[in-house]
């Protein structure tokens, strides 16, 4: 049986979250209960809500926390580009933030493509033996 920590988009997001606070640790100091918390508290979010889903019942319930995951890493996109506006970022922290980030973006969105098509198809599945049986 697999594991949210097996899981590769966790793996990935465990590491953005390690970036961030080196990156923000770098943050002006007035920053400290804005931008960089922020940020922190959003990158936090991506892994904690696909191991809170992989340890729920269903995987209706596992969709919606890859849900809010998605919803975290898209809200921690906007705070990674507007970081780099106010010039809080180097190029270098840029692109690398931005580019793991997108990764675990476009891993999210095709695990929950993937899960949801295993619940359509599980429940063609259920309404064909109802109806043939």
């Amino acid at each position: 049986m697999t594991t949210h920590k097996d899981l590769t988009v966790w793996k990935k997001s465990m590491n953005l979250v390690i970036l961030i606070y080196k990156v923000t640790g770098q943050f002006p100091k007035e920053e400290l209960f804005g931008l960089t918390s922020q940020m922190r508290r959003a990158a936090v979010s991506i892994p904690s809500n696909i191991a809170e889903g992989h340890g729920r019942h269903s995987e209706k319930e596992v969709i919606r926390f890859l849900y809010i995951s998605l919803g975290s890493a898209s809200e921690l996109e906007t705070q990674i580009l507007l970081s780099n506006k106010l010039d809080f970022l180097n190029g270098e922290d840029f692109n690398q933030l931005n580019e793991l980030n997108n990764e675990v973006l476009k891993m999210l969105a095709s695990l929950i493509r993937s899960k949801n098509n295993e619940l359509v198809n599980l429940d063609t599945d259920i309404s064909n033996k109802v109806v043939t049986e």
